[in-house]
């Protein structure tokens, strides 16, 4: 990959995907089932809304979607600023601790996502390495 790629760009969703297929293996992420929609609000540059799902099967990274409009049914639904997400996926601010500054809204089984917020973390450690304009 040369040079850096749009944040929630298809190019930046395709490089994740290879990404976190590879460096993240089931046993990283605690063999766990779960998927969630990341709801982006104020998005750059027209203060659109946009949405990032992920949904992992026994650990393995099964799928990722980046979009705008209604997002896929998740079991966690977690809304928040564009910023506070772009801090997260650089790794300058963990999932947990945005969660319980009410940076992030969360619909959702909160003490399941407290629990899952490390893993949210590793996820993205790996994020952070793309090289990416936010």
């Amino acid at each position: 990959m040369t040079g850096n790629v749009k944040y929630l760009s298809q190019e930046w969703r395709d490089e994740a995907e290879k990404r976190l297929k590879t460096e993240l293996p089931p046993e990283r992420m605690n063999f766990v089932t779960s998927s969630m929609s990341n709801i982006y609000k104020n998005c750059p540059p027209d203060g659109s809304e946009k949405f990032l799902f992920f949904k992992f099967v026994d650990g393995k990274f099964d799928e990722m979607l980046v979009g705008t409009g209604e997002p896929p049914k998740a079991e966690f639904a977690i809304a928040g600023d564009y910023e506070t997400f772009a801090r997260i996926t650089r790794g300058e601010l963990g999932a947990q601790k945005a969660l319980m500054t009410l940076k992030l809204k969360l619909k959702g089984n909160m003490v399941k996502a407290l629990k899952l917020a490390s893993l949210a973390d590793r996820l993205n450690k790996v994020l952070a390495t793309i090289p990416t304009d936010y």
